[in-house]
């Protein structure tokens, strides 16, 4: 691993133990926050797969009712019929914090009550079904598309996440580490080398002292 291109004294090794004291503590918390942004990740994944099942089964149903009613009705019929809903549904989006990504909210409430705004003896029970089935099915497609895409800003940000944790761990603590061996490895050098030259120098005083007696 690469050291960093620095002086080797002791305030820069000083700065290296703080940086890399800050970087291991970094690396902690990133991996702890990766650790349970996974696991809310899977809770999300979960409650995805639950409610596609859930709505894959009810529109079907919805559909079957749909083309049931489409078979005995004329085309007109039905367009006549569906064409001024009795209900309207208001859509609220909103946002909240799920480890620190905002993902949305949908909160939905219809508004009216006529929901078959049309007369019954112009169209079969079919359509009554199929349309009761979709007017319930609303909510939980809402629902159902809040969670998808929470489960991709989520695993938007562990994957980013993750890249932080392994640019900490396999570069950057690394090469404090290595800078940090080096820089102490250069002082200890020079302290030893320091140390030879007093010794010396002290040599010298000495044999100078005695030559002078």
């Amino acid at each position: 691993m690469a050291k960093l291109n620095v002086n080797p004294t002791r305030m820069e090794l000083r700065l290296l133990k703080n940086r890399l004291r800050t970087a291991v503590r970094g690396h902690k918390l990133l991996k702890d926050k990766s650790d349970e942004m996974i696991r809310r990740f899977m809770l999300y994944v979960k409650e995805n797969r639950r409610l596609r099942e859930e709505v894959e089964v009810e529109l079907k149903a919805a559909m079957k009712s749909f083309m049931l009613a489409r078979a005995v009705s004329s085309d007109d019929a039905l367009e006549e019929a569906v064409s001024m809903p009795g209900t309207r549904a208001m859509l609220k989006a909103s946002s909240k914090s799920e480890m620190s990504v905002e993902v949305p909210v949908f909160d939905v409430s219809i508004v009216g009550d006529e929901k078959y705004p049309y007369s019954f003896a112009s169209v079969t029970g079919e359509l009554d079904g199929s349309i009761a089935s979709l007017s319930e099915l609303i909510p939980k497609l809402l629902k159902l598309a809040e969670v998808e895409k929470t489960c991709n800003l989520l695993a938007d940000e562990i994957e980013k996440n993750r890249r932080r944790v392994n640019a900490l761990e396999y570069v950057m603590i690394p090469q404090l580490e290595e800078t940090i061996k080096y820089i102490t490895m250069k002082l200890d050098e020079n302290e030893r080398g320091a140390t030879t030259r007093l010794m010396k120098v002290k040599a010298m005083l000495e044999q100078q002292k005695e030559n002078g007696q």
